[in-house]
């Protein structure tokens, strides 16, 4: 007896952007009640896969099949109409108008005359949201709700819609544990009826509850599909970051090289930093001359934590000291006036302003210093920019030069220069090295060593385990939004620090 087709599946499919290759023959396969999980770091290719799955993108190679069939989504409605549906992360539903308008959106029950029922309506959308544990006044704006409740009002609308197929991309992210076991029990019984999820999430407890299978991805490419109880959590990180397990555990004893001279007390020292769903108690502290790393998967505060101390990231509960002082209020200016800098993950999207010179970008950060009585020295403006120019040894035909003109290797580095100019105390860099080339990485790491020296404080985030390992004095290993650990000296090793990540559940 023939093995029934997959619901869904794509095959070799690659799709390249300009100078980037997102996915590279990738292949998937998707049956009937199963859900799946999909993994990776950022930049993988997962988001670029559902949006090609759902026909945001077209591939520029390879095919997509439903059931037998050959199809082709030129856009998302046409996958919707053939059973796709997709919850992302962030709700994308219309906030002012009723909840039950969301839900029942191009679909609402009609009187004799073509009008909206508005009785019928509000019924059949208070008995649907009732079967996903949901009560509330379906009167009301969907921007009134809770985005637990909201998330869950768009998880209640993609399967009411006859969906095959329901892709979740970070479902629980803004849900409470009572509403985390209402949509696994929505997803089980979605399984019974033969329905196919896709399970996109960074939290590893949910995927080893609930998903069947999982697919990782890595640089584009596929790294490893197949029954994921056939993978531990250590195994399971190890493929998401490019490692062999028996590698990683052989280099257990590799020693630290980090060799920084700490000198003094902390410079910066965040106390119990706690935001809903997001960080739970974290506390790390950063000396003059040290380099401390924060490891863990996408997703798992990092980013947050160093927003937070930056003073871009609001919490509920923590304090942030620099030099042993209250670093005034939690704003990104205040936190630059007391002395802590951040260089952003994203650089195009958070860091350089692409229509502004080399020369402006770098003064940016700086203006208030470099003026008096509000009128800005264009001397010292063009004296700190030469400064740095040359000390980082960025690539330029002149300072006047547009930014988005430049490498992204040159791009970060007048990034550092802007926060260089600002005199910090400390500095704190969201993956310095991602996405530019080798020479400038190096180059990047060695103004890292450079600064430390020169005692400057600095908090390293980098997904590069060999990058913790041969920078960091220390390294705070985070797991959805908490410290699971801290490594020092001779315990900073790659297998160390994966088997943070892995710990709390042991081998499933």
């Amino acid at each position: 007896m023939a093995a029934a087709p997959p619901l869904l599946e794509a095959r070799g499919i690659r799709k390249a952007f300009p100078g980037v290759l997102a996915l590279d023959d990738v292949s998937f396969r998707l049956g009937p009640g199963e859900v799946h999980a999909l993994v990776g770091e950022n930049g993988a290719g997962k988001s670029t896969l559902i949006k090609v799955l759902t026909g945001v993108y077209q591939p520029d190679r390879g095919e997509l099949r439903l059931g037998r069939k050959q199809v082709a989504f030129a856009t998302p409605l046409q996958a919707q109409r053939a059973g796709i549906s997709t919850i992302y992360q962030e709700v994308n539903l219309v906030p002012q108008r009723s909840v039950a308008h969301n839900l029942l959106l191009g679909r609402e029950p009609r009187t004799r005359l073509g009008v909206i029922d508005l009785a019928g309506l509000y019924d059949a959308a208070t008995r649907t949201l009732s079967q996903y544990g949901i009560r509330v006044d379906v009167r009301r704006p969907l921007r009134s709700l809770g985005m637990g409740a909201q998330q869950m009002v768009a998880l209640a609308r993609a399967v009411s819609t006859e969906a095959r197929v329901v892709i979740m991309d970070e479902p629980t992210s803004a849900l409470e544990p009572r509403e985390v076991d209402t949509l696994f029990g929505v997803i089980d019984r979605l399984r019974g009826q033969g329905m196919a999820v896709v399970y996109v999430s960074h939290r590893m407890e949910e995927l080893y509850r609930i998903c069947d299978r999982v697919t990782v991805l890595r640089d584009g490419r596929l790294a490893h599909t197949g029954p994921l109880a056939e993978l531990d959590r250590l195994k399971l990180i190890a493929v998401m970051l490019g490692r062999d397990v028996a590698e990683v555990r052989e280099r257990g004893t590799t020693t630290f090289s980090g060799d920084h001279e700490v000198r003094g007390g902390p410079l910066v020292e965040a106390k119990g930093l706690s935001r809903r769903n997001l960080l739970n108690d974290v506390s790390v502290t950063v000396r003059p001359g040290e380099v401390v790393g924060l490891g863990g998967l996408l997703g798992a505060g990092r980013s947050e934590t160093a927003k937070a101390i930056a003073g871009a990231f609001p919490v509920d509960a923590g304090t942030v000291l620099v030099a042993g002082r209250q670093a005034g209020r939690a704003t990104p200016a205040a936190r630059i006036r007391a002395g802590v800098s951040l260089l952003p993950e994203d650089r195009k999207a958070e860091g350089i302003v692409p229509a502004l010179s080399v020369r402006d970008n770098i003064a940016l950060a700086a203006l208030p210093r470099l003026s008096s009585a509000g009128v800005v020295s264009e001397a010292k403006i063009d004296r700190i920019v030469d400064t740095f120019v040359r000390r980082l040894r960025i690539k330029v035909t002149s300072p006047h030069q547009k930014v988005s003109e430049l490498s992204g290797g040159n791009q970060q580095k007048v990034l550092l220069a802007r926060w260089l100019a600002t005199g910090p105390k400390v500095l704190l860099l969201d993956e310095p090295t991602r996405g530019i080339d080798v020479g400038a990485k190096a180059e990047v790491q060695a103004l890292i060593e450079e600064l430390a020296a020169e005692g400057l404080g600095v908090l390293l985030i980098s997904s590069d385990l060999e990058e913790l390992v041969e920078g960091a004095d220390r390294v705070v290993v985070l797991r959805d939004g908490a410290v699971v650990g801290e490594l020092a000296g001779g315990q900073v090793t790659e297998s160390a620090i994966i088997t943070a990540i892995a710990a709390g559940g042991g081998d499933d």
